[in-house]
């Protein structure tokens, strides 16, 4: 099983900045489909110019076990921090619908 976080406000769209998630989605993804697994809260990252590196490293440990994170964005320094624990950040489906995205990218990266 594919695990994937996913940035929302409601579960519905992917709409939330990288830095202003309070929670994250994950779903597992598998051949028949991607369903919700929980919802993992973290602390707020972004607090306007810079960010609190406490709280990513809290974040970093949350979503280490998933392969990507969607956002709606995300700056560099979040990405590469990812990047060094496997997670890739994805803000190619921002605003759109979480099922259709996360299967749209399955399709593309299986």
């Amino acid at each position: 099983m594919r695990k994937l976080a996913v940035a929302s406000k409601d579960g519905v769209a992917i709409n939330l900045h990288f830095g202003h998630a309070k929670e994250f989605w994950i779903y597992g993804c598998d051949d028949d489909g991607c369903r919700l697994l929980e919802r993992r809260e973290v602390d707020h990252y972004c607090h306007g110019q810079h960010g609190d590196q406490s709280a990513m490293q809290k974040i970093l440990a949350t979503i280490n076990d998933c392969e990507a994170v969607f956002v709606a964005k995300v700056g560099d320094g979040p990405i590469a921090k990812l990047a060094k624990v496997g997670v890739t950040a994805i803000d190619e489906y921002a605003y759109e619908a979480v099922d259709e995205s996360l299967q749209s990218y399955l399709s593309g990266a299986s």
